[in-house]
Order: structure tokens, then sequence, then C-alpha cells
């Protein structure tokens, strides 16, 4: 009996913290990323307590012990496999938490959108038929430009032949040259791509407000309105990564400048890869549904749910996780342990 009660006291610490692990595992699911070090305590302290387990039954232990050893095995047992899930599918978190909330906070995607858009839409109106400045669109664009594009989208969806992959292809290379240059740009200390962000915003914006003011205007909106959405918000997001890791290289925060570098450029990661998913969503739909001859319904309805769904990634999910990180984690519950006094 003496022995028991030894061997009660001597294990009984470790049982505990066993037991301090799966109760934080069991409230708290941030607390599922367990670190390396901690994993592998997590593990020790399970095949200790079974073997703990067998001891308790062969030298028959009291029943509360032996009833608590085998609850608290079994919890361990599903945590360390609920553990093991979850690492494997922590590239959900990434994609629906992690990067969410990078894109929804981040100063330099605000940034980006505000160096984009406002001249994009100040841009459009100026080039639209109610502009002050007649000669806005030729000046900003190009009149070769603007021509190039009255002719591309002079003629029915009918008879432009059928949209396939090599189209594809072709509107993923254009478009991420755009975004390329948004980014690389962006690299020499973040100035020269607001710069580059601002000559294509004027660009685009004075193409999209001339084509108002042609005869088939309603062909060139009935193109741009299915991947618009997607291939616009992928520049602007290129251009952020770039300018946050530029910026970088300004404000090192007392870092080496290779450094601060470096650490910019791993957080810069998410809002990149986002940018690139964008635009090969973007190329598909303007190399298949774009210039197809579905009706314009159709094409709205995917511009309009790929609007819905970039609203609902950055914000609501963004807000979301911003929110879940605000909060502090709840405190772990004391142990059930039948040991404590």
């Amino acid at each position: 009996m003496m022995q028991a009660t030894k061997m009660i006291e001597q294990r009984s610490p470790q049982w505990q913290r066993l037991d301090q692990y799966c109760a934080q595992l069991e409230t708290n699911s941030s607390a599922k990323k367990l670190g390396a070090r901690n994993r592998v305590e997590f593990a020790s302290l399970y095949r200790s307590a079974c073997a703990d387990l067998a001891l308790a039954d062969a030298y028959q232990l009291p029943a509360d012990t032996v009833r608590y050893l085998h609850h608290l095995v079994g919890r361990a047992h599903n945590q360390l496999y609920r553990v093991d899930t979850a690492i494997d599918s922590g590239w959900r978190d990434r994609i629906f938490k992690t990067t969410p909330r990078i894109l929804f906070r981040d100063p330099y995607v605000r940034l980006a959108a505000a160096v984009f858009w406002l001249p994009f839409l100040a841009a459009m109106f100026l080039s639209s038929a109610y502009s002050p400045v007649p000669e806005f669109a030729e000046q900003a664009a190009g009149r070769e430009q603007l021509l190039s594009m009255e002719v591309m989208h002079s003629e029915p969806f009918a008879d432009r032949g059928r949209a396939d992959g090599f189209m594809a292809g072709f509107y993923l290379k254009h478009n991420t040259t755009i975004g390329l240059q948004c980014f690389a740009w962006g690299l020499v200390f973040g100035v020269l791509g607001i710069f580059v962000t601002l000559s294509n915003a004027v660009q685009l914006g004075s193409v999209f407000g001339h084509m108002t003011t042609v005869e088939n205007n309603d062909l060139f909106f009935e193109f741009v309105t299915a991947h618009g959405p997607f291939e616009l918000t992928a520049i602007v997001l290129a251009a952020g990564a770039g300018m946050k890791m530029g910026f970088a290289l300004v404000d090192s925060r007392g870092l080496r400048r290779v450094d601060s570098l470096m650490l910019s450029a791993r957080d810069a990661l998410p809002i990149l890869a986002t940018s690139v998913a964008l635009f090969v969503g973007a190329a598909f739909i303007e190399g298949f549904i774009s210039p197809s001859t579905l009706p314009y319904e159709v094409k709205a309805m995917v511009g309009m749910l790929s609007t819905l769904g970039l609203l609902w990634y950055f914000v609501v999910l963004g807000f979301t996780q911003q929110e879940d990180a605000a909060k502090p984690a709840p405190a772990v519950p004391a142990s059930t342990s039948p040991f404590d006094t």
C-alpha cells in the first residue's frame, strides 16, 4: 500500500500536466496548433499515462485512481489524434483564417487600394461623355490603345471565334504582366510601386471611361463584367505586396535592411498568393466565359458572385478573424484529478 501511495505522489504531477493539455485542447480550438516541443511532451505524457494505467491495474490501486487514469488516457488518445488532424488541415486555417485577417488589416493593401481605385474612378469619369476635359482619355491612355480597344470590341461575340484554353493562357500572361509590374516596382522602396500602380489605374480607368462614349460600348462592358472583379482586385493585391516589401527597406524597424526585407516577404506572401489565385481565376473566366455567347445575365451573375465572394473573403472573414484574434484565450480549467487536495 505504501508503494501505491508513493507511486501516486510521484506520478500525479505528470497526470495533472496531461490533464491540463487535454482541457486546453478541449476548450480552446486555437490551442490545437501545439508547438513542436509541447507536441512531443504531450505524446510522452500520454505514453507514460498508458504505462501507469497498466501498473495501476496490476497493483490494484484504488478504484478512483484507476477510473481517473482510464478517463485521462481516453481523453489524451482522442486529442492526440485530433491534433494530428489539425496539423494535416492547417492549410484550411491559413486560407480561411490567417490570410483574410492579413488582407483585411494590412496597411499596404489599403494603400494600394486607395492608390488604384481613386485614380481609376476619377480617370473613368474624366474620360466619359460627361468629362470637362474632352482630350483626357487620349492623353492618359494614348490614341492607339483606345482605337485598338474600339476595334477589339466592335464585333458581336458570335463572330470572334470560340473561346478556348489558348486564350485563357494568353489572358493569364497579359493580366499577370500588369500585376508583376506593380509588384516589382513596389520593391524599389515602395515609391515606384505607388507611381506604377497610379499609372496603370489612370490608363485602365481612361479606357473604361472612353468605351462609354463609343457606339458598341455594350459589347465592351459585356466582355469585362464577368472577369473584372477578380482581375482588378488581383492588381491591387500585387501592388500592395510589392509596396509592403519596398517600404520595409525604408523603415527597417531597427533591423538590418535584408532582415527587414525577409520579414516583410514572409508577411507579403499570403497577399501575393491571393493575387496569383485571382489572376488565374480571372484568366479562365476571361478565356471561357467573357467572350462566349452566353446571355449577358449569366456573365453579370458571374461578376456579381465574384464580387460578393471577394467581399465575403476580405471583409466578412477578415473582420471576423480579426475580432477572434483580439479576444483573450479562455483560461485553462483546473485539473479534475482526484489527487487534488
